[in-house]
């Protein structure tokens, strides 16, 4: 697949509202398109005034639950599932206006994003689209999770997890990212976790917002959702989704293959802050150049 040579945004707003899956408050989200080199910028409409915080790793203050990015105080959280979207969709530069702190999690995927996007419609800008090319290996482990990234002619992603739970067990996934393969068999892919890890968040207050309808509920041995998988490993995809959202605050696209291990949020960070030290290992460039 040939990379894009030029920056993208969207052809017209795109918008939705929905509860925010930890703080279980209302959010309304308003997409717009961005002039060339704007990169992905969001603004709190909620508070008039302040300034746009860029999607990018170095503005990444929390991982614990989610990825939350923050400037002066102000933050914007559980960003991943919309930059999925982005990169997966192949939009460089947009504004998203939130009037709450929290994104609306909707269905738990990238699905309604994405095919809001699809929608919409996508403009190509005059501006080059530079890309990061990954020439030597980086790698970081940390016991049994691994992240590395390798050189490819293309951007791919490989990611494997491992539940001791017999709905799951070890799952692996390969995609060359493209919208068609992102939009069909990557974004539809929902959040999970356990039933006794969403009692446990009700009961200290978090996952606010969470429910059937905006995640995969794994109880034992079943599923509790009434509809069931949408894939029989919804699971590996839906890690590697968010794997596009964190890999995607690196401010560029990637040519390169990324494969992961076990890793989640924080371990994403950390590997994107391992890939600047490496400066070795990477050179960027447009296709033109190339």
């Amino acid at each position: 697949m040939a990379l894009r040579s030029k920056q993208q945004t969207l052809a017209a707003p795109i918008s939705c509202s929905g509860t925010g899956v930890h703080s279980g408050k209302e959010a309304t989200l308003t997409i717009k398109p961005a002039p060339e080199n704007h990169g992905i910028r969001f603004f709190r409409t909620d508070l008039p005034g302040t300034q746009g915080i860029p999607a990018l790793f170095s503005r990444v203050v929390d991982t614990s639950l989610a990825t939350v990015i923050g400037e002066n105080g102000i933050i914007v959280s559980t960003i991943e599932h919309l930059m999925a979207s982005f990169a997966g969709m192949g939009i460089d530069n947009a504004r998203v206006e939130l009037d709450n702190y929290e994104m609306p999690i909707m269905d738990g995927s990238a699905a309604v994003f994405s095919q809001k996007i699809k929608e919409a419609g996508i403009i190509v800008q005059a501006a080059p689209r530079s890309h990061f090319i990954v020439t030597h290996p980086i790698e970081i482990a940390d016991g049994d999770k691994f992240v590395g990234v390798y050189p490819d002619e293309d951007f791919r992603i490989t990611c494997t997890i491992e539940f001791p739970n017999p709905l799951i067990g070890r799952q692996t996934i390969s995609i060359l990212l493209d919208d068609d393969s992102f939009l069909t068999k990557i974004a539809p892919a929902r959040t999970f976790g356990f039933l006794h890890e969403v009692e446990f968040m009700k009961q200290m207050g978090l996952g606010r917002g969470g429910s059937l309808e905006s995640a995969v509920v794994v109880s034992g041995d079943s599923i509790i959702n009434e509809e069931g998988l949408r894939f029989p490993d919804e699971f590996v995809r839906h890690k590697l989704l968010d794997c596009i959202g964190d890999f995607s605050l690196i401010g560029m696209p990637i040519r390169g293959h990324i494969k992961t291990i076990k890793s989640g949020h924080l371990f994403n960070h950390h590997f994107i802050t391992e890939f600047f030290k490496n400066r070795r290992c990477w050179e960027t460039m447009t296709p033109s150049e190339s």
